[in-house]
């Protein structure tokens, strides 16, 4: 499928199987958030919560969470859902897509990343966050390393 014997081609390889799963995560949420009330979330995140607040009562994922569900309403979660059922399912369509070879994929797949990271930026600059702009350094390596194996699909395509 890649060029394994490639470095770069197995790093591609491995960070597209990456952020698949990370779509296929987000199908889930996605459905999780349409079947669970806002109510039984919150509940949930003060049961997983609560040990780690006991220990340490400034940790921050833990408030972190725990803000998050309390915030909850109706309306968040349903933009919540929508929002990760279509994240996932594009990003899941296109690496399967790329998984088989699919050349149409390569460059939807970089226009739909380009937009991913454009708002990520805008995000970071409302609301800067060590995560945010991991998750976007990381997609900005899968835009070089899918822009390289494309460049590479249509190399080996053109020769006779």
């Amino acid at each position: 499928m890649f060029h394994p014997t490639d470095r770069l081609g197995r790093l591609f390889e491995v960070t597209i199987i990456a952020k698949g799963l990370t779509g296929v995560v987000e199908l889930i949420g996605g459905v999780l958030l349409l079947l669970v009330s806002p109510s039984m979330i919150d509940h949930w995140v003060v049961a997983l919560t609560r040990a780690e607040l006991s220990e340490d009562p400034s940790d921050f994922v833990a408030r972190y969470l725990l803000r998050t569900a309390d915030g909850l309403t109706g309306h968040a979660v349903l933009f919540g859902a929508a929002y990760l059922l279509a994240h996932g399912a594009v990003k899941v369509v296109l690496i399967v897509a790329i998984l088989l070879n699919k050349q149409w994929a390569y460059p939807w797949m970089l226009v739909v990343l380009v937009v991913f990271v454009v708002y990520q930026l805008y995000r970071i600059m409302l609301s800067p966050s060590a995560g945010m702009i991991a998750l976007t350094a990381f997609d900005l390596l899968i835009i070089a390393l899918t822009w390289r194996e494309w460049r590479h699909r249509r190399r080996q395509a053109a020769q006779p």
